[in-house]
């Protein structure tokens, strides 16, 4: 068995979880690398990474590079002794981050590789209509999400299921199969096998404001999967042409409701409970929105205080 001195890189809630497990299983922790803090709200208070308040309450030792290359930081990760690096939900690593531990460097990615390599796995997968994705660990190179395989484990994705719901399926899915991937690094056991590009390889491009706007043109199914695909964060967004004013909403959840109609895609058909757009091959009955300037809420209780003039559409 390898005596294993693990530095664990990471910063939101998805790594905090996997670090959590390495300390329940009794893996020697000599560190963790996260985010730097970052001025967040109003008041431009400090933020700090989930993985660093995790890290803090387990009095974990704690580095926060700005940069990766400096030789102060890496002469600080060389000096932790580690012989193995784990890497969730972080950035990309410099070759001579990568190539310092003994036994490697290896990553969680929360897809099925090569299948959505990149910043937003768990979004494209039900953006693009998967019906299933999973998790998998593999040995770091200097490309992205390209290294040699070690583990896959495979899920279904629901018909109504978000990004939410899948985030955390894939968290805990992530979990074990991480404990079961340093299990093999320890006894020494661990094999791996390259990974093979094919032709309708999926990319997971990191979300922005472009690719989160909903097209009412789209298919209703397309438009139906870019909703659910970006629930609850960052959501999906449009505007709402009220009358004189648009008002930018997000929608974070709707129903199908497959039917023939003549309606100009966009149009709104509201009535004191419902609230639905008209699309191709019939309509979204909206459930929960955000109007700009308003909190999130359902769609019921939106409509017991909110104005809509006739002939408002979604652009």
């Amino acid at each position: 068995m390898k005596d294993l001195r693990i530095v664990f890189m990471g910063t939101p809630d998805f790594a905090v979880t996997i670090l959590k497990s390495l300390l329940k299983a009794k893996y020697n922790v000599v560190g963790v690398i996260t985010a730097p803090d970052k001025p967040a709200g109003r008041g431009r208070k400090l933020n700090q990474s989930s993985v660093k308040q995790f890290a803090l309450e387990q009095e974990l030792n704690i580095l926060q590079p700005t940069n990766l290359k400096s030789e102060d930081f890496n002469a600080k990760l060389k000096a932790l002794n580690a012989n193995l690096q784990i890497i969730v939900a972080f950035r990309m690593l410099p070759k001579v981050v990568w190539q310092m531990p003994e036994y490697g460097t290896f990553n969680l990615h929360a897809s099925l590789l090569p299948q959505y390599r990149g910043a937003a796995p768990i979004n494209w997968a039900i953006i693009n209509g998967e019906t299933e994705t999973g998790v998998s660990t593999f040995f770091i190179d200097d490309r992205i999400d390209t290294g040699e395989m070690i583990f896959q484990e495979t899920v279904a994705i629901e018909s109504n299921e978000n990004a939410g719901s899948l985030h955390d399926k894939l968290m805990h899915l992530g979990s074990d199969l991480v404990i079961k991937t340093v299990s093999e690094i320890e006894k020494a056991a661990v094999t791996t096998k390259p990974q093979v590009d094919f032709k309708g390889i999926k990319t997971a491009y990191k979300l922005n404001r472009e690719n989160c706007k909903i097209d009412f043109t789209k298919d209703i199914n397309t438009i139906y999967n870019h909703i659910r695909g970006l629930d609850p964060y960052p959501a999906a967004w449009c505007l709402l042409k009220n009358g004189a004013e648009e008002l930018e909403i997000k929608i974070h959840k709707t129903e199908k409701i497959i039917e023939d109609h003549n309606y100009t895609f966009g149009d709104l058909l509201i009535s004191k409970k419902e609230l639905k757009v008209a699309v191709p091959k019939g309509y979204l009955n909206l459930l929960e929105i955000k109007v700009q300037g308003k909190r999130k809420m359902d769609v019921k209780s939106l409509l017991n205080g909110y104005k809509f003039e006739e002939n408002s559409k979604l652009l």
